[in-house]
């Protein structure tokens, strides 16, 4: 099978499609056929080992899971011994946990991991990029911003992978949205149920005044003291990218003048959390409440590219990865326009 691997830290030059044996289901664990996985900004920090902090979790001087990719859509093709969640055939979508190893045609995942059934109806190949994206966004509006009908909710970074799943469940969660991305992004925010909308490069969303209940980073470009002052006594600021000013503050308290600040580290919740909000997730789409949002598709051998392409911060949504299983009815390639394309907005 092919898989994309690197052998060392580096730019997007370091990742090779190799061959490698195509595993077998061990005792309580699924194979699954990968139809499409993404690539995120937290890919690349692994990739090249940037923060450095990223290597006490990788490996310290070369990676030690060498093929990358948590996020998977695909079609179970063998089960274990002991396997009864699954059967051979299922189209699934989720996490494949600790190991990664989902940039690959073929990947062993636990039958008890953050997977899931796909529902009727429900196109596959856009939810190769959604699992991130929901499992980021949704402890960071229910569970830390606790949205609630009413609320003022500001999301910085509303067009991308993150943002754009976090606008789309604060709308749910009956929030007034407010959405902050470059300008060229506009409509897509507003069809995801964003009330209001500041282009990044035209204001300050830090210049309004006790606006805000809560203020989710979603892209780590904005800190507790520089959004503080926008939000309301009691508001609370969280952005999923680690800093020391937010660890000092979490640290300290987690309060200043009233107002609280937050980190949450979701990829390390458990999988029993995890699965459970998949399943949530499930019926949400079944529901048509949330849609993937994909930018583009690559092939599996235009991984490089798909690497430098996030890298560039330009992105609406998900970059997707679609394995050559999947690459005949490539459905949604490079997206610019906004038309939908089956269940996912493209960007």
């Amino acid at each position: 099978m092919k898989v994309a691997a690197q052998k060392r830290y580096g730019g997007p030059e370091v990742i090779e499609i190799v061959d490698r044996a195509r595993p077998v289901p061990g005792a309580g664990k699924v194979l699954v056929e990968v139809h499409a996985s993404t690539v995120t900004l937290a890919d690349c920090a692994f990739r090249k080992a940037d923060p450095f902090i990223v290597r006490f979790f990788g490996g310290l001087f070369r990676p030690k899971l060498d093929v990358l990719g948590d996020d998977i859509a695909g079609v179970v093709a063998e089960l274990g011994p002991g396997v009864t969640r699954f059967a051979v055939g299922d189209r699934v979508h989720g996490c494949t946990g600790a190991s990664l190893g989902g940039m690959a045609e073929y990947v062993c995942v636990k039958e008890s991991a953050a997977l899931v059934k796909v529902p009727d109806g429900v196109e596959l190949l856009p939810l190769g990029g959604m699992s991130y994206a929901y499992l980021t966004a949704m402890p960071f509006m229910r569970d830390e911003a606790r949205v609630k009908p009413g609320d003022r909710v500001l999301i910085n970074g509303a067009a991308s992978s993150v943002g754009a799943m976090a606008v789309q469940l604060a709308h749910h969660f009956g929030g007034e949205v407010t959405a902050v991305a470059s300008g060229r992004h506009r409509a897509l925010v507003e069809r995801l149920g964003a009330d209001h909308f500041i282009d990044r490069q035209q204001a300050d969303f830090t210049a309004n005044p006790g606006a805000y209940d809560v203020i989710f980073d979603a892209v780590g470009k904005s800190s507790f003291a520089r959004s503080a002052p926008a939000l309301r006594p009691g508001g609370i600021y969280l952005t999923t990218v680690p800093s020391w000013g937010i660890f000092w503050l979490m640290l300290t308290g987690g309060k200043r003048g009233g107002k609280r600040g937050r980190l949450a580290t979701t990829g390390l919740r458990n999988e029993v959390d995890k699965l459970n909000d998949l399943h949530i997730l499930n019926d949400l789409l079944a529901r048509g409440v949330l849609r993937p949002v994909t930018d583009r598709v690559f092939p599996l051998d235009q991984i490089v590219d798909a690497h430098r392409y996030v890298e560039r911060e330009v992105k609406a949504g998900d970059v997707v990865v679609a394995m050559p299983v999947a690459q005949a009815p490539l459905l949604l390639t490079s997206a610019t326009e906004g038309a939908a394309a089956g269940s996912a907005i493209r960007a």
